[in-house]
């Protein structure tokens, strides 16, 4: 297969006497290996005073909070200074990706000054050196009048959108100056509207986030401009458009050349695809020997395997083949673009609402999450969190932490766990004031269960 893919592109796309002609490739086998990592962790164990009539249905409420930064059942932080600081740290990309889209104008308006000047510069000099009648000079002179006068209003526009973009990277500094522990409140709410901002725009729901920014106003603070670029690319994409995108791989070309990308690569081989899918081989061949040969000397394998599907066609059942002609092909266009555009404004590639989630899940999963007994105030209880959590590792806890049912109130020495007839755990804060209430009975507010408070069983946390 590798050998028919060799000759395609040897004899076809590659100059007659180019140093990169191959001679012969080897046939190669291609495999695929598929492995997983199993994980294995041991559940928090409570011991009881004397064993429950039905022991193995045991189970307390843990509705721990996802932000460690807002916690309701856990004491507060020792100092909220230390807190902040924390939250500083992960403010990377809100100052960068400005400073990025910033230094991207510049650059543009730059080069396109260069480019008028340029022109204009060699119009004169042509005009200088050629004999030309006074009318015509007097046209060519106007034109050329009418090109500085254009370079002039694109700097202007220039200029106001370098205004701009200045004066949002100055808000965002002063954000980031104006949180301290007395505002930590206003300024984690803040925070927290621009993580959902963010999630909006990387989900391509744009007016949502437009409307949310606007009533908060937050415009300065999130990056609704740069990912509108980035929308017009990804829905370009899944029309199966490559234009905008390789226009986008232009505009970038040394940015991506340093990271060594290969989006652009992958453009051009889908295109080719393309043109294979609809049988126009003279035109995949010529469209090879102008867009793909100079990418010959770095990825030649990828090249010869796509090559082969000339001689394969679009309905060969070779899996190898097959898949380079499937519809998914677009959609890892699409995620390769976002890993670029991320890279290139230095952005995560995951949206931070997830990173935030994560951060919290992962102090809270434990085997007994996935167990369908699970109470539903445990967030790993939604299937949503239990995938978004699926990756990370179990929670090291060498000490089981409960959170009352009734008053969400941490249990601990001061306020131990009790358990009921039926198993299920509460605070004796909780009990004790029930029974006042109601002469000495308690109610399950779960199950519906009354018995008297000196049925309870003291439990122990270890």
């Amino acid at each position: 297969i590798h050998l028919i893919g060799s000759f395609f592109f040897a004899f076809f796309v590659l100059p007659r006497h180019s140093k990169n002609r191959p001679r012969l490739f080897p046939p190669t086998a291609l495999s695929c290996v598929f492995s997983s990592d199993l994980h294995s962790n041991t559940s928090p164990a409570m011991e009881i005073d004397s064993p429950l009539p039905n022991g193995n249905s045991l189970a307390a409420a843990v509705p721990l909070p996802l932000n460690p930064a807002s916690t309701v059942a856990s004491p507060a932080p020792p100092s909220n200074l230390a807190q902040l600081a924390e939250s500083l740290k992960l403010e990377h990309q809100f100052a960068r990706v400005p400073f990025e889209h910033y230094k991207k104008t510049i650059r543009a308006n730059h080069r396109a000054a260069e480019k008028e000047i340029s022109s204009v510069v060699s119009g004169v000099s042509e005009a200088a050196a050629s004999d030309l009648s006074k009318d015509d000079a007097v046209q060519h002179l106007t034109s050329l009048v009418s090109k500085l006068q254009g370079l002039k209003r694109k700097l202007e526009e220039g200029g106001r959108t370098e205004h701009l973009q200045e004066q949002r990277c100055r808000a965002r500094l002063d954000h980031l100056e104006s949180a301290d522990a007395e505002n930590m409140v206003d300024w984690s709410n803040t925070r927290l509207k621009r993580i959902l901002v963010d999630y909006m725009l990387r989900m391509c729901y744009n007016d949502t986030a437009t409307k949310l920014a606007e009533t908060s106003n937050i415009q300065d603070l999130v990056d609704i401009d740069v990912f509108q670029e980035a929308k017009r690319v990804v829905d370009a994409l899944h029309k199966k458009e490559v234009a905008p995108a390789l226009a986008w791989c232009a505009e970038n070309k040394s940015r991506l050349r340093k990271s060594k990308s290969k989006f652009e690569f992958q453009l051009r081989l889908q295109e080719f695809i393309e043109l294979v899918r609809a049988d126009n081989h003279m035109g995949a061949i010529s469209y090879a020997r102008k867009y793909l040969s100079p990418w010959g000397a770095t990825h030649m394998k990828e090249l010869q395997r796509v090559m082969a599907t000339l001689a394969f066609r679009s309905g060969t059942v070779c899996a190898a083949y097959k898949v380079l002609f499937e519809p998914e092909q677009w959609d890892y266009l699409v995620d390769q673009f976002k890993q670029e555009f991320s890279k290139l404004y230095g952005m995560t590639v995951e949206p931070l609402l997830n990173i935030y989630l994560q951060t919290g899940l992962s102090a809270l999963k434990t085997p007994y999450c996935y167990d369908d007994e699970c109470p539903k105030e445990d967030p790993l209880s939604q299937e949503s969190f239990r995938k978004l959590a699926l990756p990370l590792p179990y929670s090291k806890q060498h000490h089981s932490k409960l959170v009352c049912y009734i008053t969400k109130q941490l249990m601990d020495t001061e306020n131990p766990p009790q358990v009921l007839p039926n198993g299920y755990v509460y605070s004796t804060k909780a009990l004790e004031e029930m029974a006042k209430k109601n002469n000495g009975k308690v109610t399950c507010p779960r199950t519906g269960l009354v018995c008297n408070y000196s049925d309870v069983v003291k439990a122990y946390i270890s």
